[in-house]
């Protein structure tokens, strides 16, 4: 029983920081997207 409960918690840590890392790189990406509009308005 202890090990089914381990593993699922460890199963659903996983998911969250592979989720999270997807989303860090999408906000990062989104940024670097404005920032080349700036630079393009700018010149």
């Amino acid at each position: 029983m202890k090990h089914t409960i381990v593993l699922s918690i460890v199963v659903m840590v996983t998911l969250l920081l592979v989720s999270g890392c997807n989303t860090i790189r999408g906000a990062g990406e989104d940024l670097q997207q404005g920032g080349e509009a700036i630079q393009r308005a700018a010149s």
